[in-house]
């Protein structure tokens, strides 16, 4: 389990990145971090469109950025919000993390200082995988 004293980098990320959170329509910033099992950390915001749903999650941007620079193996990602209560990924984030990192640690914090710890595996019990395409 990730300790909060190895969460503190990764936090510091999520929070930066929510400062640049384009979220015109919901008002809902998010920052997210996430950390590669090498200990780099590789932070994404929420990118909003006119067009609902051409727009981008924090979580997937981040993850995408870190699929981008050869990174694949993931031990935790924080996620930061204006929220009064820390904040989980959605669905879509869930099902994407999942894809290379299924038990996760997941921390939400907010601006305030609230935190939550999840594992991904309790917020996502039965992911569609690699496995779920094989055929029995």
């Amino acid at each position: 389990m990730t300790t909060s004293r190895d969460a503190v980098d990764a936090g510091a990320a999520a929070l930066a990145a929510l400062k640049h959170a384009y979220a015109p329509y919901s008002h809902f910033r998010v920052g997210a971090a996430l950390r590669a099992t090498d200990g780099t950390v590789v932070a994404g915001c929420n990118v909003e469109n006119a067009a609902f749903p051409a727009g981008t999650c924090a979580e997937r941007g981040a993850l995408a950025a870190a699929v981008a620079t050869g990174h694949r193996d993931f031990d935790l990602i924080v996620v930061a919000t204006d929220a009064s209560e820390p904040t989980p990924p959605c669905g879509m984030c869930r099902q994407a993390l999942a894809e290379f990192a299924p038990s996760l640690h997941v921390v939400g914090i907010t601006t305030a200082g609230k935190r939550a710890d999840w594992a991904l595996s309790e917020l996502l019990p039965q992911p569609f995988t690699p496995a779920s395409l094989t055929n029995t």
